[in-house]
């Protein structure tokens, strides 16, 4: 998984998709992300279960090389109303009923989760993990068509997805937090309100998810504590022709009133 650079830069591409329409980069990213969450000592998580790869309203982001072969990082972008409920419902609900409630509120218009973020250790330190896969993640939202995001951030994440627009919800767990994904660990509830306004966005982070999003496919060299690195961003999504919003928001009513994924024994929670 050797790192190409030029110039003294990693070189990568920052590619997004939806997750039915490249099952190979999907298990590309699985293996990738469990290799993260092992190290740090996390054998079984909700979210990363490998479900998401079939599920039709499933989004991912994906750090590569040029030719594809070698992955260094990743996100997901799950939309409420898909074949899944979101990873922070299968995560917190049985620990807080009222998270359903607030993710059915939002999903009215439009919801998903910003969730799997991870990068491996070969790019560790140049923000890829953190501050440039958020800020692409912001940028496709309106494609897809959704209004908000969901996110369950660890504490070192926190000050980092306030700086991009979210902000914290205290309406449920513990003032917005739960121990998750162990019990040492602690999850805070944020979300981002409008994904198109950003108005709660610092001006850099504003104005870098903007030219993303208006700009697309776009080579910037991107800086983060004196480290450079070289992003190919290709975030175009493709065959969003077949992609419906108005439909899976009305999947996600249709949910609600079977209580298809609100029984509580049907979850699997840490």
């Amino acid at each position: 998984m050797a790192l190409i650079f030029k110039e003294g830069r990693p070189v990568v591409r920052l590619r997004a998709f939806r997750a039915i329409d490249d099952p190979k980069t999907c298990e590309r990213f699985i293996e990738g992300h469990a290799h993260v969450l092992t190290a740090i000592g996390v054998k079984k998580v909700t979210s990363s279960k490998n479900d998401w790869m079939y599920n039709p309203a499933a989004f991912v982001l994906i750090v590569e090389s040029l030719d594809g072969e070698n992955v260094y990082g990743g996100a997901r972008i799950h939309v409420s109303g898909g074949s899944q409920p979101l990873p922070i419902e299968e995560a917190t609900g049985r620990m807080d009923a009222k998270i359903f409630d607030l993710v059915w509120d939002y999903a009215q218009e439009g919801t998903g989760e910003g969730c799997g973020l991870w990068n491996s250790r070969e790019i560790a330190g140049y923000g890829i993990g953190s501050i440039f896969l958020t800020r692409a993640a912001i940028a496709i939202a309106p494609q897809i068509g959704i209004k908000s995001l969901f996110a369950l951030c660890a504490p070192y994440t926190i000050n980092l997805t306030k700086c991009v627009g979210y902000r914290l919800e205290s309406g449920v767990g513990n003032n917005g937090t739960f121990y998750y994904p162990k019990l040492d660990l602690l999850a805070t509830t944020m979300i981002l309100d409008d994904v198109n306004n950003l108005d709660l966005a610092s001006e850099e982070d504003r104005q870098a998810i903007l030219e993303l999003r208006n700009r697309g496919n776009v080579v910037r060299i991107e800086e983060l504590r004196s480290k450079e690195i070289e992003i190919h961003y290709m975030l175009q999504l493709d065959n969003m022709e077949r992609w419906d919003l108005k439909e899976v928001i009305k999947q996600m009513s249709k949910q609600k009133n079977n209580d298809e994924f609100f029984d509580e024994n049907n979850l699997n929670i840490l």
